[in-house]
């Protein structure tokens, strides 16, 4: 699979990387044998980017990624957390704690959990408010130092942020949803990230599966699903979007892909520093989304693709609105 670098300081990763928060409940049950099938799919097949969050059911994630790992060299993937984010025993989000001492014992679980003595990329799920973004940075320096932290990443921060996170020390990426219907990011944060030399991940590339072509009016009520408790999954915002998927399917129908694979080919075709996270959790969706590697979109199929999916197309926001609301990456620059 064809490498990318992330940023100028980061690793160098597979040009997909998997996200593996579905493994782990999120989107309804899951399979944990299947899950651990995917992973090893994914690696025999060249992706070496692996995204997790200490958070993703509360440990459960991590211990399966290392269940995954078991026979796996370490050297051969980059592990990617995030952290930050607190639960409480119903599995609801209580608030975010990035103070350096807090992130110390976050990472020496996370360690334990995933059965390893470093980590490739450490980052702040979110922006804390209680904690400037140079102390939470300095901390996490103070860790690649110890050899505990390979690399400093950041999520879903706007550009006033990132500089000045940067000017602690160098940030290798970004993580942030990036897709067809959530260009948020073009507005002014990609051009931050390219100025200062820092990669982009970018999940949410099918949308939660809303672009996938795969999702229905039915689709997840079989479980406990968070993605029907989001605004673009519910009553008249999700009929405007399937619309648009039906657009989508029309110019996948004339590349000879799927949906699913033109929407992950045109992140990727953004730019090299961009490497799409693919939220994969069976075998079958893994596929797919490799074939997106396949997927040459021409000038005509890119026009087509900006004129069904302008910026703000999509009916609703991406999170509810108390989300929304502690999302600094929806603050303008000021600079």
């Amino acid at each position: 699979m064809e490498q990318r670098k992330l940023g100028s300081t980061g690793p160098t990763v597979s040009s997909l990387g998997l996200g593996c928060m579905a493994m782990s409940d999120a989107y309804g049950p899951s399979d944990r044998g299947e899950s651990i099938a995917t992973i090893h799919a994914a690696i025999d097949a060249g992706i070496t980017l692996l995204d997790t969050g200490d958070f993703y059911a509360m440990g459960h994630n991590e211990m399966l990624i290392r269940e995954a790992l078991k026979e796996v060299s370490r050297e051969k993937v980059r592990i990617s957390v995030k952290f930050g984010a607190l639960r409480g025993p119903a599995g609801d989000f209580i608030g975010m704690d990035c103070r350096p001492v807090a992130t110390k014992n976050f990472l020496a679980y996370s360690l334990q959990r995933l059965g390893t003595d470093y980590v490739d990329i450490y980052r702040p799920a979110r922006l804390d408010p209680n904690v400037p973004i140079e102390d939470t940075v300095g901390g996490l320096a103070d860790l690649v130092k110890a050899g505990y932290v390979r690399h400093i990443g950041l999520s879903e921060v706007g550009s006033d942020t990132i500089r000045r996170a940067h000017a602690v020390h160098p940030i290798a990426d970004l993580q942030i949803e990036y897709s067809l219907i959530e260009r948020g990011i073009e507005r002014d944060i990609l051009k931050t990230c390219r100025e200062l030399g820092i990669g982009i991940t970018a999940y949410g590339v099918l949308a939660r599966g809303l672009i996938s072509g795969h999702w229905s009016k039915d689709s997840g009520k079989a479980g406990k699903d968070y993605r029907l408790m989001t605004p673009r999954f519910q009553g008249a915002n999700l009929d405007a979007n399937l619309a648009l998927v039906e657009s989508l399917r029309t110019i996948a129908n004339d590349v000879g892909a799927t949906p699913a694979q033109v929407a992950i080919a045109w992140v990727a075709a953004q730019g090299r520093e961009i490497v799409p996270l693919i939220g994969a959790r069976t075998r079958n969706r893994l596929d797919e989304a490799l074939g997106a590697t396949k997927v040459t979109l021409t000038q005509t199929h890119l026009a087509a693709l900006a004129k069904a999916f302008p910026p703000d197309v999509a009916a609703g926001t991406r999170y509810t609105a108390e989300q929304m609301a502690h999302l600094d990456s929806e603050k303008p620059a000021t600079r």
